[in-house]
């Protein structure tokens, strides 16, 4: 009786003891069984380091299809000596190694009395935004506007010249575009819809997409697209196109062009012109005569992609001006959405409110974590800047300073009266105080003290004084297309010397000889001797540069298949654009210069930048070299690492010169044209070849890019160079700072100061 109780508690948890009772032992019986059946030759193969295999893949060994997923098999690669190994040739562009094609490609029909007028006017509106744009004419030779890609097909009638267009966008460009926008030179396109549009749209169907018309008659149901307000044209559907196009040109008689090729794509493709599809319309709008674009302020014409028709140049123009400012209110209400949006998400995140920063969607302002990480502001009038190019204390303001003041100063007045009409109007005055910084993280910061004439509606004045914070955000970063350039160019390194400068050609050579010659690069070397005339009647006694030609001798008998041409000059003033003209006459026009100096350190990281950055007929380039300072001031410098493999370590004992403009990397071709175009500046003054140097040259008269930025690989060794008083004021200055700069830095001419000092006290 007394286990009932005891009984009554344990009675639900029976069947577990039991179950758990039972499963102990049927899992040690089991492993008693394992054993048993275990036999030496399954321990011999996992002595020999076999993997293990399960029961099914024991007892069929010869069955290979079971072993497969744990034993892979590795087929070694046997190159045969007897086959022929084809080289493998790879594209240009990964672009066209992936069958991308680009989306849109714009044709425009012109004619022998627009081409000038409408075409230009279609050219400088609209034809930048889209990525080519032809213009295809029936003119056998036009004289091309300047500026546009013109297609003659020598026929101006409408029919043929549309046959023509048809063929010659399939036969050039038919596999590198997805769609194809066919208008008439008196049609106003709004890029960036019809860029958006194809962007929406399935390249690989067959498409004939724009403003349906009915045919002559309207009897079928079948629609041909006008030709005023454009209409799109699929890849595919230009591929079954192109074998019915002869047909189409004998058999199809029609007046219109857009009519003609309407009647070819239904009678052979069986397809119709739509307005819309898969969910996108083609928006259209016909201009009344005599409409004003101001004026326009329909739903149709602010929506439209296209808008027809436009009788002259001077009303594109317009049309242009009133779709900007459209798509620029039209942006506007999208920041003010989308900040209102941000303001009322603050709320969710863990700072909160506090932690929107002004202007709301902006990166918030660089946050320095040390003092020398801090920006530093510029204090600014309306008439001087305190901060100087020079290291003036006080320069006056000018060129783009003045315009970007003045720009700012007119735009927080607009935003003052924007925000306190109609109670207040403000008037400005003068401006007290001005502050400006360039934050990396987000643009162009100002801080303006203005002293205002408030009005009220009562016309009451008095003069206020109020500081408003301005933001001139960073853009949209843009990838600006550049041409194709390779680093297998040869560069032809040209070394003007000076008698004052034999003493550094030494290490010049030696540096050339182990990072070009050692190594095979394709690098040719010219040196250019600099006679003054004492030296020059004495060279067949006395040659200053006898050494460094011996030197250049023992580098040839060294590389037998190396040559190191040199030139002789007489000069009193070695100006760098009377050697260059010397130096160009011998060199091929498709020749790239590298104006190097003794103490460069030429080494294979530059002169692969060097080819990067001079792109002929686009580009030149002028590096900031790298300048040690004087061993004599700081001597307890490291020795430096290798030129050919530079790193933080080797540009710490110097600066960045950006006063001298000797280095450049550019084209003969280039230099060329630029002194054409300086040739008629120079007729009645000679004296200014003295007074330029090759910069100079590139950013007045050649129209280039000229991209000047520092540069780590190029190291020059402590050289004082000699400033001669006759070349112009600015590049005698240069030359004066550069010295004073190269010395040290500022810690390094203390210390040499305080130890002379104390030297002298003692």
């Amino acid at each position: 009786m007394r286990l009932s109780p005891f009984l009554a508690v344990f009675r639900p948890a029976f069947p577990l003891i039991l179950g758990l009772s039972l499963g102990f032992s049927l899992s040690l019986l089991m492993v008693s069984w394992t054993q048993g059946e275990t036999d030496d030759s399954c321990r011999d193969k996992l002595g020999v380091g076999m993997p293990f295999l399960d029961r099914d893949s024991q007892s069929d060994p010869k069955d290979g299809s079971r072993n497969e997923d744990f034993q892979p098999r590795i087929v070694p690669y046997h190159k045969d000596p007897n086959k022929l190994h084809k080289k493998v040739l790879r594209t240009r562009y990964i672009l066209s190694e992936l069958g991308i094609r680009e989306r849109l490609l714009v044709g425009v029909l012109t004619s022998r009395s627009t081409l000038n007028t409408l075409a230009v006017a279609v050219n400088r509106t609209v034809a930048h935004h889209f990525h080519s744009t032809f213009f295809f004419t029936g003119l056998r030779s036009p004289k091309v506007p300047e500026g546009m890609t013109v297609v003659a097909h020598g026929d101006d009638r409408p029919v043929w010249l549309m046959y023509e267009t048809v063929r010659h966008l399939h036969r050039n460009y038919g596999a590198a575009y997805d769609w194809f926008l066919l208008a008439q030179d008196d049609t106003y396109m709004q890029a960036d819809r019809l860029t958006e549009l194809v962007g929406h749209l399935s390249a690989g169907r067959d498409l004939y997409m724009g403003r349906a018309e009915e045919f002559i008659g309207g009897e079928e149901k079948a629609r041909y697209c006008h030709g005023g307000y454009g209409y799109l044209l699929s890849h595919s559907l230009l591929a079954r196109l192109q074998p019915h196009l002869d047909t189409c040109r004998n058999d199809i008689l029609s007046v219109r062009p857009d009519e003609w090729l309407g009647r070819c794509i239904i009678d052979y493709l069986g397809l119709s012109c739509v307005e819309v599809h898969q969910g996108m319309t083609y928006h259209y709008f016909e201009l009344g005569k005599n409409a004003d674009p101001e004026r326009e302020d329909s739903i149709q014409f602010k929506n439209a992609f296209t808008v027809h028709p436009v009788s002259d140049p001077n009303l594109m123009y317009r049309l242009h001006k009133r779709f900007s400012q459209i798509e620029l209110e039209s942006t506007y209400q999208q920041i003010q959405q989308l900040q209102v949006q941000i303001n009322n998400l603050s709320d969710l995140t863990p700072e909160g409110s506090a932690g929107v920063t002004w202007p709301i969607g902006i990166n918030p302002p660089f946050n320095p974590r040390t003092r020398f990480e801090v920006i530093k502001w510029e204090y600014f009038t309306e008439e001087h800047i305190y901060s100087c190019v020079d290291s003036s204390p006080k320069c006056e303001m000018r060129g783009a300073d003045r315009a970007d003041v003045s720009a700012v100063l007119e735009v927080a007045v607009q935003h003052l009266n924007e925000r306190y009409q109609p109670q207040l109007h403000f008037r400005k005055r003068r401006l007290l105080n001005g502050y400006r910084r360039f934050d990396p993280t987000r643009g162009m910061e100002y801080v303006l003290d203005l002293a205002l004439e408030a009005y009220t509606q009562k016309d009451h004045s008095q003069v206020i004084s109020k500081r408003v914070n301005l933001l001139r955000p960073l853009s949209a970063v843009e990838i600006i297309p550049m041409p194709y350039v390779t680093e297998a160019t040869r560069v032809q390194v040209i070394l003007p010397v000076t008698a004052q400068d034999q003493d550094y050609v030494g290490n010049f050579l030696d540096m050339y000889v182990m990072n070009t010659l050692d190594t095979h690069d394709n690098v040719l070397l010219t040196f250019l001797f600099i006679y003054d005339p004492f030296d020059a009647q004495r060279v067949s006694q006395t040659d200053v540069f006898a050494g460094i030609k011996a030197m250049i001798g023992e580098v040839e008998k060294r590389y037998t298949d190396v040559k190191i041409p040199w030139i002789s000059v007489k000069t009193e003033v070695p100006s760098q654009v009377k050697l260059m003209d010397i130096i160009s006459k011998k060199h091929p026009v498709d020749t790239l210069f590298f104006l190097a100096r003794v103490g460069t350190e030429v080494n294979a990281d530059f002169l692969n930048r060097c080819r990067m950055n001079a792109i002929s007929s686009w580009q030149v380039f002028f590096p900031v070299h790298f300048q040690e300072y004087s061993p004599a001031v700081y001597r307890d410098q490291q020795a430096s690492s290798s030129p050919s493999s530079f790193d933080s370590e080797s540009l710490k004992d110097g600066h960045f010169d950006r006063h001298v403009f000797d280095e450049a990397c550019f084209y003969n071709a280039d230099y060329m044209t630029s002194r054409t175009k300086m040739a008629a500046d120079i007729l009645d003054n000679e004296e200014l070849l003295e007074s330029m140097d090759v910069y100079d040259i590139f950013v007045r008269y050649s129209g280039l890019h000229v991209f000047r930025a520092v540069e780590p690989a190029l190291i020059q060794k402590y050289v004082r160079r000699t400033c001669n008083p006759r070349f112009s004021e600015d590049i005698y200055h240069r030359c004066v700072l550069s010295n004073l700069e190269g010395l040290g830095s500022r810690a390094h001419l203390a210390m040499a100061l305080f130890e002379q000092e104390q030297a002298n006290s003692t």
